[in-house]
């Protein structure tokens, strides 16, 4: 049987293509419950191993995509393949055009005051219909909550883009998923700045090659150093013990997906 799932360590995967992804999105709005999308990249993995609450904000969540081209090779030596990386500074843009065709109502939480006022600018002249109902740039620091959710509930969003980076994202969303219900909320990193254009993005071939992690790191050293050069090599031996019970034992880490 044809699992629908890729599994890297406590973390699953959706195994999805980006167009699935926005179709998958839609159903999660047209059913009106709510929930929330997670984009892991090997950043995430590496933090989930020693933080429970952030596999804990995994397992809860309605849909699981691929932000990474790692992320799709090691799913293909772990036989379980992805097929295609699935990027949040790509689907901010294939969901906000189905929004404007669909007329889903869009709220921007995270991001710095500038770069969410210019990223609204920049979503609504590419998509002009798009319907931008709200957005809010305080920096959620686990006791501020109040006010975001009653903006979220008084818009009548039907998607939050939450942009707080991980592991605080997820951390919000599993903690009100159900309070800005039946909004769904999407995880996605650093989407915002990339939409401003205070990020620029890698070269389409470096992305390919699963280098934009050197064109961050030469564009933003001092931020990016340790997360790349020191949190995120430890991957490697996490992949390896993947690949050691692949391989010698058949076994495949257990995980568990519950629904909010």
């Amino acid at each position: 049987m044809t699992t629908t799932h890729a599994l890297f360590g406590s973390l699953a995967v959706d195994r999805l293509t980006g167009a699935q992804s926005v179709d998958a999105i839609g159903r999660l709005i047209a059913q009106g419950h709510g929930g929330y999308v997670v984009t892991p990249n090997v950043d995430h993995i590496v933090m989930a191993r020693g933080n429970r609450r952030l596999r804990a904000a995994y397992r809860r969540a309605a849909l699981s995509l691929a932000d990474g081209q790692p992320l799709i090779w090691m799913s293909r030596l772990l036989g379980t393949p992805l097929p295609e990386k699935i990027s949040g500074a790509d689907l901010i843009w294939r969901v906000a055009e189905e929004a404007e065709r669909k007329g889903w109502r869009v709220f921007l939480y995270g991001a710095s005051p500038i770069v969410s006022m210019n990223a609204d600018r920049k979503l609504r002249e590419t998509y002009p219909a798009l319907k931008i109902v709200g957005r809010n740039a305080t920096w959620w620091d686990g006791r501020n909550a109040t006010d975001v959710v009653a903006q979220i509930r008084a818009s009548q969003a039907d998607i939050v883009i939450v942009a707080l980076g991980c592991p605080k994202q997820e951390m919000w969303m599993r903690r009100h998923a159900t309070m800005i219900a039946p909004a769904v909320a999407l995880g996605l990193g650093g989407s915002l700045d990339f939409v401003a254009g205070a990020v620029r993005r890698a070269p389409s071939w470096m992305s390919r090659l699963g280098l934009e992690w050197t064109y961050r790191l030469a564009q933003e050293p001092r931020r990016m150093a340790y997360r790349y050069l020191v949190r995120d090599a430890r991957i490697a031996p996490i992949f390896a013990g993947l690949l050691l019970r692949r391989f010698f034992s058949g076994a495949r880490p257990r995980v568990a997906r519950v629904s909010n």
